[in-house]
């Protein structure tokens, strides 16, 4: 008999809500959210799940064993914050001064806590065995990693799945597409070193600061020179620090930079070529550069069959108008990349602005005016549901 989880899922949504607005309200930040971490506990308390730690992080994956010993899915959400400060106006605002949930990671443990109820719910009926992770983390701090490194995620599961929302994307509609759906994320540090001086006599000094301009600008030509527009990079940079007043001319400058592409091979080309381009450009001008790049995350790749199994899923779910394949990658990073390395699975978004608003109109993540339609989590909830329980039953052909 086919579930209804949508309906199951709008029975605890009021539990949902009131869990997301909560966490919402004390926001944490990188690896050790100890707040958010109790919160889920409590909500999980008194379900039938294996809750297991590890020494790293303050993340948690709560295990729900089906009476058939088959296979293993994983349902992921994260659950640390951003560092700024809120400014929605919402009764629930963040208390924490220097920290909200922008991106959306407290409706992802909601969903996720509801996902758990559904299925507890449903346990003598599972074909096989579900992880719910909570990951903190996720905004740049390798969350995942560290608990994939501590062995929590383990043995690894047959497949993994995760949802995103996004505030500016059409109310209750899941994207999705297979292959690279975000981009490997790395941090580029370039430091110029000349000759400082005074300012009114250049020519007595070495000034780094034209010379990192005109890096800058190299940096544009290359990457539309040198990198294939059908496997792109974004490198952009967004801090240039020099000097201490006006008539100094400064002996270093130091560039910030963020670097996205969509494959290991141009990852490790356009690295190469923004060495060579930065060291070259210095040099030209008697001076010299230090190139640092820092890894961050790998490219967000899905599996084709967990796509298409997901997409299946919601259509019979929601309609055939509840799903879009993605036309294009997005730029951003996510460190579930890191645990689709091990095993198979996808990512989901799922667009959640205000019904009936204009959803292009929405501020979007990382906003410190960002919000949600909070309706949108019990179909999140019922998503993960219907996704696991169809995967355990059938595999990635059910």
């Amino acid at each position: 008999m086919k579930i209804d989880w949508n309906a199951d899922a709008l029975a605890v949504l009021p539990d949902l809500v009131s869990l997301r607005r909560a966490i919402h309200a004390e926001p944490e930040l990188g690896l050790h959210n100890p707040r958010t971490t109790a919160k889920i506990r409590e909500a999980l308390a008194g379900l039938p799940l294996t809750i297991t730690e590890g020494p790293s992080t303050t993340g948690l994956i709560a295990t729900l064993a089906g009476p058939q010993n088959g296979r293993t899915v994983l349902l992921r959400g994260d659950t640390d914050a951003l560092p700024l400060t809120e400014d929605t106006g919402l009764d629930f605002s963040s208390a924490t001064p220097g920290a909200m949930h922008a991106c959306g990671h407290d409706s992802h443990v909601a969903m996720l806590v509801g996902a758990a109820k559904l299925l507890c719910a449903r346990r003598d009926s599972l074909a096989g065995t579900v992880q719910f992770i909570f990951q903190p983390g996720e905004e740049g701090h390798h969350g995942a990693r560290f608990m994939l490194d501590d062995g929590l995620i383990d043995p690894l599961p047959d497949a993994a799945f995760a949802l995103h929302v996004m505030p500016n994307a059409p109310h209750g509609v899941f994207g999705g597409r297979p292959g690279p759906l975000l981009a490997a994320t790395d941090r580029l540090h370039i430091t110029i070193t000349g000759r400082g001086g005074h300012a009114s006599m250049p020519h007595d000094a070495l000034d780094p600061v034209p010379i990192a301009c005109e890096i800058v600008g190299a940096i544009q030509s290359f990457v539309t020179r040198q990198v294939s527009v059908f496997d792109p990079a974004v490198v952009t940079i967004g801090k240039i620090e020099a000097g201490t007043t006006d008539n100094i001319i400064p002996e270093t400058a130091k560039m910030l930079g963020t670097i996205r592409t969509l494959s290991a091979r141009t990852r490790a080309s356009v690295a190469a070529g923004l060495e060579r381009l930065a060291t070259g450009i210095a040099a030209a001008h008697g001076a010299t550069a230090q190139v640092r790049i820092e890894q961050g995350f790998p490219v967000t790749m899905c599996d084709a069959r967990a796509v298409a199994l997901g997409q299946r899923v919601i259509e019979e779910s929601f309609g055939t108008d509840s799903w879009r394949t993605m036309a294009s990658p997005v730029m951003g990073g996510e460190d579930f990349a890191y645990v689709l390395e091990k095993a198979p699975g996808a990512m989901f978004f799922l667009g959640a602005s205000h019904e009936g608003s204009d959803w292009t109109a929405c501020c979007g993540l990382h906003s410190n005016r960002m919000m949600i339609d909070e309706k949108v989590m019990a179909r999140g909830a019922a998503a993960h549901a219907a996704i696991a329980e169809r995967f355990l039953a059938g595999g990635f052909e059910a």
